[in-house]
């Protein structure tokens, strides 16, 4: 897109929308509609809800693979091939989903559409902040997930909106054809970002990758395995749960999605300032402790009161939680890029995955969803305490 060391403000905004906007469709069209969807799918008997965490899980799965898949392709010359690829194939599951009350349909193309997915959440912001680096704007990188928040708030419009119009697979239709121009111009930006396929040094050698797992990282790649499990059921199950607790025609039975996502668009400027202001590791651990919080409240206090906490702490901490490790995990480990990030993600996947299988086994065997959320009590709790050990990456840098 440019040559020049110093982009203008207008090139830096293109960028950052381009990012924001295919992780709003990949993400908030894609992953996240799921969540406000389900209570709708359920009530149409398209399926039941254990079904519908299956269903997640499969899509969770796919976003492991999808990590995985980006952790080989890992190199610039092979993300501009396969993001615009990726985003194609999130579409395509996404018009099929809208043609099929099938389960075992529905459960696999979610899976692709999870594949898509993970792919895509490596690969562009991955590719944004190697692009940023070169140009001296790194504190920049996080802004890029504002289109997760931004998806999360149109997600719930697509929903709610036409929900009286809409039953069983047409639900899916409004994330579908806006997904596609989206999708469509965010990979064409994306794709003339100007990055060298290979880093070098300042003697013109390449950079050879370090080993991703040390004494450093290990207790980071805990802290995010925390993170993952424990956000992902609220972000999962929260609508479902405010359906099963509160009265029908109550404001929140939409609205706990709604706050959710008004908290989570401007998280991603919020915990930037303050990785800013005290710095990434001491923001991480205050992240930690809210999400914890959030998640806590719907346990300790069923009803109105715990949803509304956990929609609001959680809405505005979880992308903070991606940003800020992911911004450790380079400091610690330079030049390691996408790989770093793919396998960062990769590991978020699986936990994310392990989240809605550990429901369904609950669910089946009698318990309840809210007492399932202590799971995500402890995972946080998890998290936290590894994040205490992860050492600063000055200070890990500078060690004899």
């Amino acid at each position: 897109m440019t040559s020049a060391n110093t982009p203008t403000p207008r090139q830096l905004f293109t960028v950052l929308l381009a990012g924001s906007l295919v992780l709003l469709v990949v993400h908030g069209l894609g992953r996240f509609i799921y969540t406000p969807l389900l209570p709708y799918l359920v009530a149409d008997n398209q399926f039941n809800a254990p079904d519908g965490a299956a269903v997640a899980t499969w899509n969770y799965l796919g976003y492991l693979m999808g990590a995985m898949l980006a952790i080989r392709w890992h190199r610039i010359d092979q993300i501009r091939l396969m993001l615009p690829l990726f985003l194609a194939v999130h579409v395509v599951t996404t018009l099929i989903v809208t043609q099929t009350d099938q389960l075992t349909v529905i459960s696999v193309t979610r899976w692709l559409n999870g594949v898509a997915n993970g792919v895509v959440f490596v690969q562009a912001p991955a590719l944004i902040l190697e692009w940023l680096v070169m140009r001296n704007r790194a504190s920049l990188s996080g802004l890029v997930y504002i289109g997760v928040g931004v998806g999360l708030l149109v997600s719930s419009g697509l929903v709610t909106g036409p929900a009286s119009l809409l039953e069983g697979a047409e639900r899916w239709w409004p994330a579908a054809l806006l997904s596609i121009p989206l999708a469509w111009w965010g990979a064409m930006q994306l794709r003339q970002l100007e990055v060298p396929v290979r880093q070098h040094d300042d003697a013109g050698k390449a950079v050879v990758n370090t080993p991703l797992l040390d004494r450093a990282s290990i207790p980071l790649f805990l802290s995010y395995a925390g993170a993952g499990l424990g956000y992902i059921l609220p972000m999962t199950f929260l609508p479902l749960l405010a359906k099963l607790e509160l009265p029908e025609g109550h404001a929140l039975l939409d609205g706990t999605w709604v706050i959710v996502a008004l908290f989570t668009i401007p998280a991603p400027w919020l915990w930037n300032k303050l990785g800013a202001l005290m710095g990434d590791l001491p923001a991480l651990r205050l992240n930690f402790l809210i999400q914890l919080a959030g998640v806590l409240a719907t346990v300790v206090w069923p009803g109105a009161l715990g949803l509304v906490l956990c929609a609001a702490l959680v809405g505005s901490t979880f992308l903070g939680t991606v940003l800020l490790t992911q911004r450790i995990g380079r400091a610690l480990h330079p030049h390691q890029g996408p790989r770093l990030s793919a396998a960062m993600v990769a590991l978020y996947g699986f936990t994310q995955m392990v989240g809605p299988w550990l429901t369904k086994q609950w669910l089946d065997a009698g318990g309840t969803l809210v007492s399932a959320f202590g799971i995500g009590v402890a995972a946080l709790a998890f998290g936290l305490v590894f994040a205490f050990f992860v050492p600063r990456p000055e200070a890990w840098h500078a060690r004899s």
